[in-house]
């Protein structure tokens, strides 16, 4: 399953955790017309990945008017029926108008990034809804026909209690979306209490499992069918394009090539770089990528020298330790043990 990502760097005001690539600017015009452009310029590619699905992320896509989203979905979209169409939102863009437009230009899922139901908490990351405008805001897409909503958590901040927590877990179930996603806060305001923050993911595995939004990767839980296509086919080195300041492709194999993240290099020449992924980068992605998930790596998957590099006695270390299941010719990283998922899987990398 091959995907399409389209890059909307835009954004009202600049949340303090993001590290994506985005500017507190308007001038979305020229923008929007040099990506129709790349678009165009880039048809024969589109056509040999043959995409199910696309993504507009950002920044803030739902920031720029409807009718400029609208004209970039109409160019990416030709030729092309995407199983999901995902639309980034923030809450405080939600029009009953704008939710009407989204439906008609195709969009058929929606991620709205709320973070956290307590007020003080959203001011403090520089957000620009409250909690009542995040709920509000739900309202408005489900009342537009979305049938496919997904919410956006933080977890892990300094002055994050449990109860707070558990707070803003309830508000989103109370909401009952399709789709959680809740990614732990990193850098300078991170809680340096690593047994707390891993006290609080285990209370969202715990509470979530519960309400039958089920984990399928360390940061994503869905009920079942509403799993992400479009970043689930991220973790299988699924090929994808990438258009707009910023964005990434790769084509399946071991090359990846990307935009540079300057709105204004790209409206006026769209630079950009590639790579060529080495043997063993391709193995160490194979290996970062699937153990990320729940059901983890297929042995099979792996070439024989690939295969090779495995050392049995990691692999028993790490079975004994609970730290990874090998069964049925499949290794994952059980519920208990993905918050130090990365330590786990960096002890698979080859010397």
């Amino acid at each position: 399953m091959a995907g399409l990502y389209v890059h909307f760097p835009f954004c009202a005001a600049k949340c303090i955790y993001c590290d994506f690539y985005s500017r507190v600017r308007k001038d979305w015009k020229p923008y929007v017309e040099a990506l129709l452009r790349e678009i165009r310029e880039r048809s024969e590619e589109r056509k040999g990945v043959h995409p199910t699905t696309l993504y507009f992320g950002g920044g803030t896509p739902s920031l720029l008017p409807a009718n400029q989203l609208a004209r970039v979905a109409e160019e990416v979209t030709t030729g092309h029926l995407f199983e999901e169409f995902t639309l980034e939102v923030n809450p405080d863009d939600v029009t009953a108008d704008k939710a009407a437009a989204w439906r008609e230009m195709g969009a058929n899922r929606i991620s709205m990034g709320v973070q956290s139901f307590n007020d003080n908490h959203l001011r403090w990351m520089r957000r620009r809804h409250t909690a009542a405008g995040a709920v509000a805001a739900f309202g408005r897409l489900r009342a537009a026909g979305f049938a496919n909503l997904s919410l956006d958590l933080i977890f892990g901040f300094t002055g994050l209690t449990d109860e707070d927590w558990l707070h803003s877990i309830a508000q989103a179930l109370a909401l009952q979306p399709e789709h959680i996603s809740c990614y732990q806060m990193m850098g300078r305001w991170a809680d340096p209490d690593e047994d707390r923050c891993r006290q609080q993911y285990t209370l969202l595995q715990e509470r979530l499992e519960a309400a039958g939004i089920r984990q399928y990767e360390v940061s994503n839980y869905a009920r079942p069918g509403f799993e992400s296509r479009h970043n689930s086919a991220y973790w299988t080195r699924a090929p994808y394009l990438g258009f707009g300041a910023g964005a990434h492709s790769f084509d399946g194999d071991r090359r990846r090539s990307w935009n540079q993240p300057d709105i204004d290099a790209y409206v006026a020449s769209r630079p950009g770089g590639s790579e060529t992924l080495t043997d063993r980068e391709i193995l160490e992605e194979k290996l970062m990528l699937s153990l990320r998930t729940v059901q983890g790596l297929s042995l099979a998957s792996l070439s024989p020298a690939e295969r090779a590099t495995l050392k049995q006695t990691t692999l028993e270390e790490l079975s004994r330790a609970g730290k990874l299941i090998v069964e049925e010719g499949r290794i994952r990283i059980p519920a208990a043990e993905l918050f130090v998922s990365d330590a786990v899987i960096r002890r698979l990398f080859p010397d």
